[in-house]
């Protein structure tokens, strides 16, 4: 996939051609206003959330040969515990 960067002007004036780019081609347009990037266009396959299964697939296929020392492997047990207690502080899902 590449990314394009564009003005929001430019976007509007070629929606339609930046819609067909991203769906036949795979292309993603990084939107700017101003020159600060604010938006983007993505193919709708690459923005798809995965599920549980998918994701847990992926990771052990791709991490089938990494093997985490003593310190790595508490830390991220305890990362994953504190974000099973406390799924709420997450933020909103409009922040990034």
């Amino acid at each position: 996939m590449s990314d394009k960067e564009i003005s929001v002007t430019e976007a509007s004036r070629n929606f339609a051609d930046c819609i067909n780019r991203a769906h036949y081609q795979g292309m993603s347009f990084i939107l700017h206003k101003n020159g600060v990037p604010v938006a983007r266009i993505v193919p709708e396959d690459l923005k798809k959330p995965s599920t549980g299964r998918e994701l847990a697939a992926t990771l052990r296929e791709s991490l089938k040969d990494v093997r985490l020392g003593v310190a790595e492997a508490t830390s991220w047990l305890h990362d994953l515990e504190l974000a099973r207690r406390n799924p709420s502080q997450q933020g909103s899902k409009w922040q990034y």
